[in-house]
């Protein structure tokens, strides 16, 4: 096809020898396109939230408001600071909001400010660009600000980044845009941060380990996570949906549970909320002999008042629970601060996480 003096359209005939082969092309191409619909769910699911608000279980007053005002603060675009204790669920918030926001088709990135080295932090979250830094990647290297772009980046453990990153991530929320390691030129962004800590960041702020300008630029919105002991009502809900995970995952069976359990779940303080309760739960799976839980098969801490002092256990549980407690008690001693716990215990700040990893009390 012509259009002065110029091919601006090209028509074709495709003959097939056998209508078999027009057949076989079609159910081919339908193929295809399943598989291009599967790959973009799962990308979409992999890079975006992984939990919705019908997943955090919850019935009690408090469960029920903080839900229904998370769900009204998901609408907007305002910058969230979720705080709570250690395994109260303040991810599942966060999950959640990105779920129900008009950025939930966008990806939701976690970076947890702790877990990640101090001489590592800056080029993770901002990125870098090529010859940086010894060892840096040609072409330099995306931080999770770019990568969140049009989603929402979830700052774990805020309370623990270090003073100098907290002056540059100001930058970024006022500026809304990163500066990669190197660059002579920033790049814009459009992200949406959620931050979460354990710690009392006003505290912090008294103690100079945290920028006050930056605390007010987090905390436009503040959502704080009730611990497990202030919600008991919420416990066989709980329960239920721990054992049925953990029936699923592990084959095991639990068809009652004895009235004994229930006064032990309840008089105990779950200083690990609801990640101690599923540690608890699906260690007595692996002590149930038959398809009924019982109390002797819940491991508690013997220097709570809800077990026993009668109960005895191997001397390996009786030693992990024992380093249990006192990373509990060095965490509620440094208010949160996991660098101070660490020097209470005498042993570093690496170390610490690695045990704090192991005993599943990381939020």
């Amino acid at each position: 096809i012509m259009d002065e003096g110029q091919v601006i359209a090209v028509l074709g005939t495709v003959l097939f020898q056998d209508v078999k082969e027009l057949a076989s092309l079609a159910a081919m191409v339908g193929q295809l396109q399943d598989e291009l619909t599967y790959y973009k769910k799962e990308l979409r699911r992999r890079l975006g939230a992984t939990y919705h608000f019908d997943q955090i279980v919850g019935y009690s007053l408090k469960m029920l408001e903080l839900k229904k005002f998370s769900q009204k603060v998901a609408k907007s675009d305002s910058t969230v600071l979720i705080t709570g204790e250690s395994g109260t669920g303040k991810e599942l918030f966060a999950h959640a909001i990105h779920a129900e926001s008009k950025r939930k088709m966008g990806p939701f990135i976690r970076v947890n400010c702790a877990a990640i080295p101090d001489s590592l932090l800056e080029s993770e979250l901002f990125g870098y660009e090529e010859g940086a830094f010894t060892g840096a990647a040609r072409r330099g290297k995306k931080g999770k600000f770019e990568l969140a772009d049009h989603g929402t980046i979830l700052l774990d453990e805020i309370g623990d980044m270090p003073m100098p990153l907290q002056a540059k991530l100001l930058r970024v929320l006022q500026e809304k845009e990163v500066e990669r390691v190197g660059a002579v030129r920033a790049t814009p962004i459009d992200v949406r941060v959620i931050a979460s800590t354990n710690q009392d960041l006003l505290a912090c702020i008294k103690d100079g380990r945290f920028r006050a300008d930056l605390y007010y630029r987090l905390n436009v919105v503040s959502l704080e996570v009730p611990p497990l002991r202030e919600r008991l009502e919420d416990l066989p809900e709980l329960v239920s949906n721990v054992l049925q995970r953990l029936v699923e995952s592990t084959g095991s069976m639990v068809k009652a549970i004895d009235d004994e359990v229930w006064g032990v779940l309840r008089s105990y303080s779950w200083p690990g909320n609801v990640r101690e309760l599923c540690n608890v739960l699906e260690r007595a799976l692996h002590h149930m002999e038959d398809d009924t839980l019982k109390k002797e098969h819940l491991w508690l801490p013997v220097s709570d008042q809800a077990f026993s002092s009668t109960t005895l256990m191997p001397l390996k549980e009786t030693l992990e629970n024992a380093e249990r407690e006192a990373l509990l008690l060095a965490m509620e001693q440094a208010e949160g601060n996991k660098l101070e716990a660490a020097k209470l215990l005498h042993i570093s700040k690496s170390s610490f996480y690695e045990k704090w990893e192991k005993h599943g009390l990381s939020k």
